[in-house]
């Protein structure tokens, strides 16, 4: 059993390291110290990437489960959240793969279409122009919005804007140049700023229309 080398530029060793060490010495608790400390990320990473919860629940599951199974092969030159995220991305993109042969269909299938596609059907979901905004609907509207991104943008979009990923261990998650994260994390932004300014231009147009006699 290999011992794992401080991550490069590291004085000290990261937490994780100590707790993966413990866990390859058949200390259970330690694993699952760091199941409670990543579940969250995980599990948001996996609804972002398959958008359905029952999906995700599986995903992130069966990550653990394969990092686990794989703790030896953890070199420790990259955090172990890199590790574990990169793990959870390719155990969601095969979720995908295989709903897409089973000829699953989702709700959202319309708005992943191809790149570069228009979401036509946000005002399907959205609030009533009526009502005021809160909290809670503002995020949904988000979520909805980053959910039409092409696959390729929203995936680096998640890592990087939402659970705050580096640039760096974005591209080492998804096997990516670092300039190929750069511009896909420009374009989703791009298009996620577009797509919203759109919307709720369109929820505002009502409004004054209505006002004006």
């Amino acid at each position: 059993m290999s011992t794992i080398q401080p991550i490069a530029g590291e004085d000290e060793k990261h937490p994780d390291i100590a707790l993966v060490e413990q866990a390859r010495s058949g200390d259970v608790s330690a694993f699952d110290t760091l199941v409670r400390k990543y579940e969250r990320q995980v599990f948001r990473i996996a609804q972002h990437i398959t958008q359905n919860r029952e999906d995700a629940e599986d995903v992130m599951q069966d990550a653990f489960l394969k990092a686990y199974e794989k703790l030896d092969q953890f070199q420790g030159n990259s955090k172990f959240y890199t590790w574990l995220v990169r793990i959870a991305v390719n155990e969601s993109l095969m979720r995908l793969r295989k709903r897409r042969t089973g000829k699953m269909v989702s709700i959202d299938e319309d708005v992943e279409t191809e790149e570069g596609s228009v979401p036509r059907d946000l005002a399907d979901w959205a609030p009533d122009p009526e009502q005021n905004y809160s909290q809670t609907q503002l995020a949904e509207i988000l979520r909805k919005t980053i959910q039409g991104l092409p696959q390729g943008f929203r995936i680096v979009f998640v890592l990087r804007d939402v659970e705050g990923l580096s640039t760096e261990e974005t591209a080492e998650t998804l096997g990516l140049s670092i300039p190929a994260v750069k511009s896909r994390l420009l374009r989703a932004r791009l298009q996620l700023r577009e797509r919203l300014s759109r919307y709720f231009r369109r929820k505002k147009s009502p409004k004054a229309t209505g006002v004006e006699k």
